[in-house]
């Protein structure tokens, strides 16, 4: 797989059926090892080991409801309250970030109301704080600490 941007993490990996795959410890779980699947892994080390994210609050790849569809969202962190604290968006090394996908990350946010957001194909991580009161985004260097 290729290098991303982020720190070098440890992942276990099995091989099933001449596929390779990688273990999810938020699903407890093997998953194949696809591009995205590499960012995504990536993406739930640096929130734990980095952003201090307890695992206790945190899930990928669940079911959302936006207007009606069905849709699954990456990476969510919740506050103790429930509350969404952050809604991160993983795409593959060669997926462009561009506006359509900041709009996805946002029309989930219309459901979601998380605080912050952040968006990534692994190589560029963008971020951003949500000003409910002022309808606004707040770009930011980078992601607090939720310890």
């Amino acid at each position: 797989m290729q290098n991303l941007n982020f720190q070098k993490y440890n992942f276990r990996f099995q091989k099933h059926h001449n596929k390779i795959k990688i273990f999810s410890v938020l699903r407890k779980k093997f998953v194949v090892l696809t591009p995205e699947e590499w960012v995504r892994q990536h993406c739930v080390k640096f929130l734990i080991e980095e952003k201090g994210c307890s695992m206790s609050l945190m899930n990928e790849e669940k079911k959302v409801e936006i207007n009606g569809m069905s849709k699954r969202y990456d990476v969510v962190v919740f506050e103790p309250n429930a509350k969404i604290q952050l809604i991160v968006e993983c795409k593959s090394p060669e997926i462009k970030i561009n506006q359509n996908t900041f709009d996805q990350i946002a029309r989930y946010n219309l459901s979601l109301n998380a605080k912050f957001l952040m968006l990534t194909n692994g190589l560029n991580h963008y971020f951003c704080k949500l000003d409910y009161e002022n309808q606004t985004y707040i770009f930011l260097q980078e992601l607090p600490n939720f310890n």
